[in-house]
């Protein structure tokens, strides 16, 4: 798994760049998820309502984190640690594109 340096931000940014299809799972819980990543915006669903909770925004790649700011407003019936944003650390190798969080979600993407 290569991670990403400081020093080539926009060649990684533009690597992650594109559709990826996967799965993202926690506690043992999984649901089928898209994402899309294009120069700094992303979007996404996922196949099961709010796990995790998708939407859009803007991203940045530092070192080896990305850093989702979730623009869409959501209601207050769920765990909103769900819901795509923060920072997330990632490994990128070939085609696939893991991310993963402190909590214990793990997003497994293979790009499309």
């Amino acid at each position: 798994m290569t991670f990403a340096c400081d020093n080539n931000h926009d060649s990684v940014q533009s690597e992650i760049n594109g559709e990826y299809v996967g799965t993202f799972e926690r506690d043992g819980n999984t649901s089928n998820v898209t994402l899309d990543f294009n120069n700094g915006i992303y979007s996404g669903e996922s196949e099961v309502v709010k796990f995790p909770a998708i939407c859009n925004g803007n991203y940045s790649i530092s070192n080896n984190s990305i850093q989702f700011q979730n623009e869409c407003i959501w209601t207050a019936e769920f765990d909103w640690t769900l819901i795509l944003s923060d920072e997330w650390r990632y490994g990128l190798s070939g085609n696939t594109l893991i991310l993963s969080k402190t909590n214990g979600g793990k997003y497994t993407l293979t790009k499309q």
